[in-house]
């Protein structure tokens, strides 16, 4: 788990941490609902994390909205002031940046993380195209895989197999994530579809986005970007075993949560234009249940080298950090203090995120 300290280094108070708990609570359902399994120690110092990446999302989106790409340029350059300003040990003003910062000396989070996570932001402010799988994993890798190989090193484990498979997990949710937006994106002037599928399937991508609608051309374009998601989710899964016993079952359950976001896009013929697919919130907890269900069978850690667009993050991460006893089984250093304990605890943990769960999707139908 993440490192013991002195409770007097923080400089985050309650209500900075309470913040930011709030901005995942709205903002990032899917991430929330499956942090609801995480042991407590982890569970703020993510919510710091998410809520970071959050902010800086939203920042560059109002810039991108406002169609004023010079101002957004600027926007990311702020951003990395205040991350030079975190990793200084002064952070801004807010509560999402003590938190953070409380987050990185906790952990020792490298510094080419986060970094990772505003250039893709930077790609986004300076409206990239992308013409192939390759260049979108790339992109997927800062804005995604680099949050994975994050939470990753914030849970205590920096085994490169382990990081590898988090960064497939990062990019495979971005890939759901972009077949889910294509029509808003498409809205706000944005095409993260590779444009040489889209000419494969006999489709001009500028006019397209000058007009985007439907068609079984562009569904096919859809489903084949979610059939490379799945071939990720399916590698990622390969990782779980490398974690720490308490929090297998909340990234196991975010693995599954957003794979059925490509369920449903599925479900609605690949029409993610006219309508935005989500996962229901019944469908939600049943996917929660099993999560729980199948974390514990996993036992052995796929060895496949990091994709070539993650290798970066993985390098940046990977320290000899770690025990290991055998192929199958990983003991981090500090990663679990007392297994018992926690599966004493997790049905507590379950049922709390499984009424909770439905309580935010009677306040969604509200």
């Amino acid at each position: 788990m993440p490192q013991p300290w002195s409770k007097t280094q923080e400089i985050a108070s309650p209500d900075d941490r309470a913040q930011c708990r709030a901005m995942i609570r709205t903002g990032s359902r899917s991430f929330y609902t499956a942090s609801l399994l995480l042991p407590q120690a982890y569970r703020d110092p993510a919510y710091a994390l998410y809520a970071f990446c959050r902010f800086s999302d939203d920042v560059v989106d109002e810039c991108e909205n406002a169609a004023a790409p010079d101002a957004c340029i600027e926007a990311v350059a702020h951003l990395r002031y205040r991350l030079d300003r975190v990793y200084a040990g002064q952070p801004m003003n807010s509560p999402v940046d003590r938190s953070f910062r409380d987050m990185v000396v906790q952990t020792g989070m490298p510094r080419e993380l986060p970094e990772a996570l505003l250039e893709g932001f930077e790609w986004d402010a300076e409206a990239r195209r992308y013409e192939t799988i390759s260049e979108v994993r790339a992109y997927s890798a800062r804005v995604a895989a680099a949050v994975g190989a994050m939470m990753t090193v914030l849970m205590g484990v920096r085994h490169p197999h382990v990081l590898a498979r988090a960064c497939d997990l990062g990019v495979a949710m971005q890939l759901s994530n972009i077949a889910r937006d294509v029509g808003e994106d498409a809205r706000n002037g944005r095409l993260y579809l590779p444009r040489q599928w889209m000419v494969d399937a006999g489709l001009d991508p500028d006019a397209w986005l000058a007009n985007p609608v439907w068609s079984p051309a562009l569904a096919s374009v859809v489903a084949r970007l979610l059939d490379e998601a799945r071939r990720l989710y399916d590698r990622a899964a390969g990782g779980i075993a490398g974690l720490p016993l308490g929090c297998r079952a909340a990234i196991h359950a975010a693995r599954l949560i957003y794979a059925g976001i490509g369920d449903e896009v599925a479900k609605a013929n690949f029409d993610s234009v006219s309508q935005r697919a989500y996962v229901p919130g019944k469908r939600k907890l049943a996917l929660l249940g099993q999560a729980t269900r199948d974390a514990v069978l996993y036992r052995r850690i796929d060895p496949a080298p990091a994709l070539p667009e993650t290798h970066f993050l993985v390098e940046a991460a990977a320290v000899e950090r770690n025990i290991w006893v055998d192929s199958r089984r990983p003991v981090a250093v500090g990663a679990e203090a007392d297994e018992a304990d926690e599966r004493g605890s997790f049905g507590g943990r379950l049922v709390w995120a499984m009424q909770l769960c439905s309580q935010l999707e009677e306040r969604r139908r509200a």
